[in-house]
């Protein structure tokens, strides 16, 4: 039998910034929309995680975090790869080998700054340098409030490099009855944004 046909590949990245449901709930749409993700988690992101949600992940390596979420969300296999943070061999640390999309859902102040400053510090921040010198598709959701001057310029200046900034700031038109529809109101948006169908918000008019 031959390898599983998915109909696109992610980067999925989660750092520090509270806001873990909007990465876990789009990781999970994206695996039941056959999308093939590579996630990768900063340190901060795991422990943001456990501190938020029920997802207490396993403290070993990569393996074995993947082994968790592949059977969390029912991934198929090989639609979900983990990295390290040091994995300077993954795809994604390469324009040969990265996927046209990536979103670091939630993104910290301190990731969006490393990022507009060109660090490339850890694979995160290599993956996002990435997309943004191949000219490819990278989504950014800060949640922070209130937002400070370094913020907004940050923020700006990764927009004029060809950056989405796509903040964790749902609408109320849909008339949401529970935290699951804020979170899914933002997941929506980043779906839409990705091309990926989703049903989780109906389009303006529908």
């Amino acid at each position: 039998m031959g390898q599983p046909e998915f109909d696109k590949t992610v980067t999925l990245a989660m750092t520090g910034a509270s806001g873990a449901q909007y990465g876990l709930r789009l990781l999970q749409c994206l695996l039941a929309a056959n999308v093939r993700v590579w996630l990768l988690l900063s340190d901060a992101a795991r422990v943001v995680i456990d501190t938020e949600t029920d997802c207490q992940l396993p403290e070993g390596d990569e393996d074995e975090l993947q082994r968790f979420l592949d059977d969390r969300f029912g991934a198929a296999a090989g639609q979900l790869k983990v990295f390290g943070k040091r994995d300077w061999f993954s795809p994604v640390a390469s324009g040969t080998g990265a996927p046209a999309s990536m979103v670091i859902c939630p993104a910290s102040g301190g990731t969006l700054s490393a990022i507009a400053c060109g660090a490339s510090n850890n694979l995160i921040e290599r993956a996002a340098d990435v997309a943004l010198k191949e000219r490819r598709q990278l989504i950014l959701v800060p949640r922070e409030a209130p937002y400070s001057e370094i913020h907004l310029e940050n923020m700006l200046k990764l927009t004029r490099m060809g950056a989405m900034i796509l903040p964790a700031s749902p609408g109320f038109y849909q008339r949401p009855q529970s935290l699951q529809d804020l979170v899914d109101f933002v997941v929506a948006r980043l779906l839409d944004q990705l091309g990926v169908e989703q049903e989780l918000l109906p389009n303006w008019g529908e």
